[in-house]
């Protein structure tokens, strides 16, 4: 296992770490299942575990406090807030009155006292930056949060959240969670610039590309993943966009065979080359997952495999922009862009 700096908090942390969106009904696990998947994640070297009130209503968190009992202090516990917990309207966004409450709720499933990273899960366009900010530094001076982060943020509001920090002298987001992986390299162009420009941890999620990059999606075979029993329009290849990314996953299986790598490991050692990225958030729901996933724990891609990915999805590039958390509205809408 490889360990990098987050950002510039001088916290050190794993190359890959455990995401925890498919503990609970989500992903149909129970607790023996997810205690298992802890244990051996944190034997093989990983030291971050990620999660987020939202998965599985607070599931996650519960059985992630579960498995990390009587450890707590030998990991770092991430989670995140502001996703829709009920139908309540104020029950989500970056409120002050919100983020309070949903803390204190995350501690309580968590069973800690407090958490290393705490994320706001996507950028609330009601509630301004001063907002959120000033409430996260207050649970960060109360020692409930050690540092904060954002999480799909879109540049100019990576920029807009850093000025507004110093602005007001708030404390500052440390850390951005962008979806990054060979098939979604759109945040090249100027989240990861960003990113590096102010000395932001990065942990980016989804490299697998919700399963199209596990090996387990081919040309020629049904399509059974659990991710595409619940997003089947993610995976209908009659789909343009589908038909596009499955010929891009036949070209890339190519390279990994000349590689001598699986598709995972070339999918992994891709998003943990980039420079700007501290490291890559696995999200098994199966210890066989959890064993293929640690493979590329030690995965380091040449220049010429990185130069044959290239080739076949050009730097900057997304091959489903629509199912992007961060794109404005406008270009989907064409209304949102004429008076």
């Amino acid at each position: 296992m490889q360990y990098r700096t987050l950002g510039r908090t001088g916290v050190q942390v794993s190359s890959l770490a455990l995401g925890a969106m498919n503990f609970g009904a989500l992903g149909r696990t129970t607790q023996d299942e997810v205690t298992a998947i802890v244990d051996a994640a944190l034997e093989a070297g990983i030291n971050l575990i990620d999660t987020a009130d939202v998965y599985s209503g607070g599931e996650s968190e519960e059985m992630i406090g579960k498995a990390v009992a009587g450890r707590r202090d030998d990991i770092v516990l991430a989670t995140k807030a502001g996703m829709p917990m009920g139908d309540e309207r104020n029950h989500r966004g970056g409120s002050r009155r919100w983020l309070v409450s949903a803390l204190d709720d995350s501690l309580r499933r968590l069973g800690v006292d407090h958490v290393d990273l705490y994320q706001i899960h996507r950028w609330d366009p009601s509630t301004s930056d001063e907002e959120t900010l000033s409430a996260l530094t207050d649970l960060q001076r109360a020692g409930k949060i050690r540092y904060f982060g954002s999480s799909t943020f879109p540049a100019h509001r990576i920029v807009q959240a850093q000025w507004a920090a110093r602005e007001h002298h708030l404390g500052r987001y440390v850390t951005e969670q962008p979806s990054y992986s060979v098939l979604q390299r759109g945040v090249e162009t100027h989240v990861l610039p960003v990113t590096e420009q102010y000395g932001l941890g990065v942990l980016v999620w989804s490299p697998l590309a919700s399963g199209w990059l596990s090996g387990a999606v081919r040309a020629g075979r049904d399509i059974t993943t659990s991710r595409s029993t619940f997003m089947p329009q993610r995976f209908d290849t009659a789909l343009p966009a589908n038909r596009a990314r499955l010929d891009a996953v036949e070209q890339l299986a190519e390279v990994a065979d000349e590689a001598g790598l699986t598709m995972i490991q070339l999918a992994l050692g891709f998003v943990t080359a980039h420079p700007a990225v501290t490291g890559a958030l696995i999200g098994p729901r199966t210890l066989d997952h959890l064993h293929a996933q640690l493979a590329a724990a030690d995965t380091v891609l040449s220049a010429d495999v990185l130069d044959a990915i290239d080739a076949v999805v050009a730097p900057g590039t997304d091959l489903a922009a629509h199912e992007k958390h961060d794109t404005p509205p406008a270009l989907f809408d064409p209304s949102l862009r004429r008076r």
